[in-house]
């Protein structure tokens, strides 16, 4: 079995960890209806993605319930 040579100090292993970390989703305001969203993804507020309404909100609201 392979074993180290020498211990592996406190800041190459530390460096090695420093890349385990979250980050924030990209989230954007919408220009139709200025709702939170995430960019790049049609608004679920309104439907619309770039100017154009991709997702008729007010049908899919009614089938749900």
């Amino acid at each position: 079995m392979a074993v180290p040579k020498r211990k592996t100090s406190k800041a190459r292993r530390d460096k090695r960890r420093a890349n385990w970390k979250l980050t924030m989703p990209g989230i954007v305001t919408c220009p139709q209806c200025g709702e939170a969203r995430l960019s790049h993804r049609a608004c679920r507020n309104c439907g619309y993605y770039k100017r154009r309404q991709v997702i008729d909100v007010d049908s899919e609201k009614r089938s749900a319930q």
